[in-house]
């Protein structure tokens, strides 16, 4: 712990609901929480081909065999994997391959960070390694505690996630994916990975459904190391988009059905009109890249909206 160096520096991923909003510190670890279907696979293959690290070191853990090409070829692309290493071990191996994978890969990313590297590790996802755990444990006869999971459970998460940081030598930037069940966000591999990591980014099935992608519900997601990386200015825009975006969700219901006038209200007056701003910033296309300038310009339009009908 003492080799630990704090986290000042942000990693740029080129994803601008990241950048703006719950941006990434050269070091963190961010939990990506979500259900089936909703994004993750593809918002991962956004950053490994965007972001700025030198290098991207990936374990794939108990996905579908099919899923394992489409993400190299459809969500990495050659530009991804120039830089890219990945473990693999998909759904049909063994328990103890994919523990094995997913330490495998830790290792690998941490020599790249003694060689002086930033290096982004990403692992999806991390309920399939949970899944492995239990099936090892259980067989050698440990007790089941909250759904199966036996004890070795809850000391296997944090000697993954502990191995990832920041040293003088170099950072791993770690991206988990946790796969919630049923979207029960206090199931236990989602509650105690969120003890465990620096922030979480939560991806809704609701706005997903809203054909806006990448799915991110910001209100729900947070950095813990973000007003450490960021500028004054930044944290403050950040802050006040979430407060328009707050405002904006919950005055939906009325808006949508004709039953709000204009003027009743000057905080929801505000959010509406930032609203079109707002959905810019959040929108982005699987292939495109925004810088962190671009970014960061876009977020303090957004803000001069809304500030500009503050009473």
């Amino acid at each position: 712990p003492l080799e630990r160096v704090p986290i000042d520096t942000a990693l740029e991923t080129g994803v601008s609901v990241l950048d703006g909003l719950i941006t990434l510190g050269r070091g963190q670890r961010l939990g990506i929480f979500a259900g089936s279907g909703v994004g993750k696979s593809t918002l991962l293959g956004s950053i490994a081909r965007s972001s700025q690290a030198d290098v991207n070191v990936i374990a794939l853990v108990g996905e579908r065999g099919r899923e394992v090409q489409e993400f190299i070829e459809k969500c990495l692309g050659p530009e991804g994997m120039a830089r890219s290493v990945l473990v693999v071990a998909t759904s049909d191996a063994s328990p103890l391959l994919r523990y094995k994978a997913a330490f495998t890969a830790t290792a690998i990313a941490e020599w790249f960070r003694d060689q002086g590297k930033e290096v982004l590790f990403m692992a999806d996802s991390v309920t399939r390694l949970a899944g492995a755990v239990r099936e090892i444990g259980l067989a050698a006869g440990e007790p089941p505690t909250v759904k199966g999971y036996p004890p070795s459970f809850f000391s296997t998460m944090p000697r993954l996630v502990e191995r990832l940081g920041r040293t003088q030598r170099g950072s791993i930037t770690g991206i988990l994916t946790v796969l919630v069940d049923a979207d029960d966000m206090n199931e236990p591999v989602a509650d105690t990975m969120r003890g465990l990591l620096d922030g979480h980014c939560v991806l809704s099935r609701r706005i997903a459904a809203r054909g806006q992608f990448p799915a991110v519900d910001v209100l729900n997601s947070t950095s813990r190391v973000m007003d450490a990386v960021v500028s004054d200015e930044h944290m403050a825009s950040a802050r006040m988009m979430r407060e328009l975006m707050a405002v904006h969700e919950e005055a939906r219901d009325l808006v949508s059905v004709g039953a709000y006038r204009k003027g009743t209200d000057p905080e929801i007056d505000r959010a509406i009109a930032a609203q079109p701003a707002m959905l810019a910033l959040l929108k982005q296309g699987n292939r495109e890249r925004r810088s962190m300038t671009d970014t960061i310009a876009a977020l303090h339009a957004v803000t001069k909206i809304g500030a500009e009908r503050k009473p």
